[in-house]
């Protein structure tokens, strides 16, 4: 698995953003797939950085891995903030996302369209570590 680890800071997202267009691109993802792949790793990385490391933590880390199976890339977040599952979040449901903005209950919908917007999402924590899972299968010719 190739891994970078990164400072838990909002500058660092150019870089996760490169990297998982540079994996996509390595798998031969469809481009419009790597971009919702892209937003689905940003949104659950812009998370961690603001909420999970919400106290600044100077010596705080972002760790961010690949992996290219026969069938899928998947892209791993790895962070060490306070234990939190993505899934866990209330989700909006079908009349939420038909209301204007003004109406809708605030919070869940970034985090509903980047599961939305990947083959699977997975999530677990081990060793102090919440680690967030991205697939994007790769479709064989």
């Amino acid at each position: 698995m190739e891994k970078r680890s990164l400072p838990a800071v909002l500058e660092s997202l150019t870089e996760i953003r490169g990297f998982v267009k540079e994996a996509g691109k390595k798998a031969g993802i469809e481009e419009d797939r790597v971009y919702r792949l892209q937003l689905a790793v940003d949104e659950i990385a812009t998370n961690i950085i603001l909420y999970g490391y919400k106290d600044g933590d100077a010596s705080a880390v972002i760790s961010i891995g690949s992996e290219l199976t026969d069938d899928a890339l998947v892209i791993a977040l790895e962070d060490h903030a306070p234990e939190f599952d993505p899934r866990t979040m209330q989700m909006p449901e079908a009349e939420d996302l038909e209301r204007p903005l003004e109406e809708r209950r605030m919070g869940g919908l970034g985090i509903f369209l980047a599961i939305r917007g990947v083959d699977r999402f997975d999530y677990r924590h081990e060793n102090g570590a919440n680690i967030n899972v991205f697939e994007v299968r790769i479709a064989h010719e």
